[in-house]
């Protein structure tokens, strides 16, 4: 028998197979099992080699320091994505790196900045992402956000080489006006993985969980005690789905994104033309180098449409008639029918 007071060496050797079998029983099999059965959501696109490097800058930059990627199922969550978070929306992002290396978790445990579950939907403009990431306050005016400015270079005018990405910077706001500030690779990158972002559907016949409800979320005022039925703030979609471009005073970003104060398309007696470009996008104006704006059918309800609709072409100067839900039903059936509820 074995006197582990006497035979140090048995002692260390029974301790370590004792500590072998435990970290394969609890860590190392539960992981192998769940490598092996858990699978991607059948219309999941497969991460690119360019948004996996953008993964791994993602992680280098302590990105998930500040911003979740988990769609909780409580109401307040609805802004970050159409249904609470599944195991199968991280298996690509939590491919091994190597053998030896599990890729980092981007679950997040804190919200400083959003969620960016579905960010590539919710912000699809890519002049927007770079922005964004070379000065946060050139686009969101009271961002916490620190600068990324390392992941740009400045260069003379003369020096841009075809295929490089040149942000739109209003000359007021360049460092020096007389050079332009190219995204490096990294950055382009990076925001070719926050592009990425995007829920995938569930196969057809899954019921996604269900919202807990949370009374006056997502832009949502509360019935009234006479029973009136809850209508939906325009203000509070604009805030939350516009104002990232347009600018929560309407007036845009000169050279990036187009003012809706005093528009003309906005300020039109006949409003279907400014619920197409909700509906379908718009990039008619890259010539003035604006970037396109991305389509909200698939993130916007029908009265949210009407309401935010109503809320510009009422507010910011503008003064033209209010818009109708039929209107926007009727646009929606021809431009976007796969949106359309049942």
């Amino acid at each position: 028998m074995i006197n582990f007071h006497k035979d140090h060496a048995n002692l260390v050797n029974v301790a370590f197979v004792v500590f072998a079998l435990l970290s394969t029983g609890i860590a190392v099999a539960p992981a192998l099992t769940l490598t092996e059965t858990n699978a991607p959501l059948p219309d999941m696109p497969v991460m690119t080699a360019q948004e996996r490097r953008g993964l791994e800058v993602y992680v280098n930059e302590g990105c998930m320091g500040c911003h979740t990627q988990q769609v909780r199922n409580i109401e307040m969550d609805k802004t970050w994505g159409s249904r609470p978070s599944i195991p199968a929306d991280y298996y690509y992002s939590k491919q091994r790196l190597n053998v030896w290396q599990q890729s980092p978790s981007v679950l997040g445990s804190e919200r400083t900045g959003p969620d960016l579950t579905n960010v590539g939907v919710r912000q699809a403009s890519s002049q927007w992402q770079y922005l964004h990431l070379y000065n946060p306050r050139l686009v969101v005016k009271g961002s916490i956000m620190p600068r990324y400015g390392w992941l740009f270079h400045e260069v003379d005018s003369a020096d841009v080489k075809p295929g490089d990405v040149v942000l739109p910077i209003p000359a007021d706001k360049l460092p020096d006006p007389g050079r332009k500030v190219v995204a490096s690779a990294k950055a382009q990158d990076l925001v070719a993985y926050l592009l990425s972002l995007k829920q995938a559907p569930l196969p057809s016949g899954v019921q996604a969980d269900a919202f807990l409800r949370t009374p006056g979320a997502g832009g949502e005022k509360v019935a009234s005690a006479a029973g009136e039925a809850p209508a939906v703030d325009g203000a509070a979609v604009f805030s939350q789905v516009c104002a990232a471009c347009h600018q929560q005073d309407a007036k845009g970003l000169p050279g990036a994104f187009p003012p809706l104060a005093g528009s003309s398309v906005v300020n039109q007696e006949d409003p279907t033309q400014m619920i197409d470009i909700v509906l379908g996008g718009y990039n008619a104006r890259a010539n003035e180098g604006y970037g396109p704006m991305p389509p909200q059918a698939e993130v916007l309800t029908d009265e949210q449409i009407v309401a935010v609709v109503n809320h510009v072409r009422s507010n910011f100067g503008n003064n033209a008639p209010p818009a109708k839900i039929e209107t926007v039903k009727a646009e929606r059936a021809e431009i976007a029918p796969q949106t359309m509820l049942p």
